[in-house]
C-alpha cells in the first residue's frame, strides 16, 4: 500500500507524513498526539467587562457616545466568544522536539490522521524486521 491516507491535503505514505507543506519522515517520528485547544475565555470577558464599565460610566455621565461605545464593546466581546472554534492539533514528537503537523476543527479527521501515522509506522517496523539480513 503506497498511499494509505490522502485526504484534505494531508498524506501518509509508508515513508512520511506530509501536511501543510511540512514533511515528517516516519523514521523520525517517535509519537503522535491529538491535542484539543478550547475557546479562549479571557479575551471575550475582558472586552465585555470593559464595555460594561464604559456603558455604566456613559449612563451615569449622561454621555450617549460613552453608552453606545460601551454597548458596542459588549457586543464585540460576545461576538469574540461566539465565533471562536475549538481546535484540534496533531502534535508530532521527534528526537528534535514536538511540532504541530496539523490543525483542524474536525477532531475525527485529526484522529484518522493520527491512526494512519501509527499504522504506517507499525507496517514500516514490521517490514523492516521481516526483511532478510544480508
Amino acid at each position: 500500500m503506497d498511499n494509505p491516507f490522502n485526504d484534505r491535503g494531508v498524506s501518509v505514505t509508508r515513508n512520511a507524513l506530509s501536511s501543510a507543506g511540512q514533511v515528517f519522515p516516519l523514521r523520525d517520528i517517535v509519537d503522535v498526539q491529538v491535542v484539543t485547544v478550547p475557546k479562549n475565555k479571557v479575551l471575550p470577558i475582558v472586552i465585555s467587562v470593559a464595555g460594561l464599565i464604559g456603558a455604566i460610566v456613559g449612563g451615569v455621565l449622561s454621555s450617549p457616545s460613552g453608552l453606545v461605545c460601551g454597548v458596542m464593546l459588549i457586543v464585540v466581546g460576545w461576538l469574540t466568544w461566539a465565533t471562536q472554534d475549538i481546535t484540534h492539533r496533531l502534535m508530532v514528537k521527534t528526537a528534535g522536539g514536538e511540532r504541530e503537523a496539523l490543525m483542524s476543527t474536525d477532531r475525527e479527521f485529526v484522529e484518522r490522521v493520527s491512526a494512519a501515522v501509527r499504522q504506517a509506522k507499525t507496517a514500516a517496523a514490521a517490514s523492516a524486521s521481516a526483511a532478510p539480513k544480508a
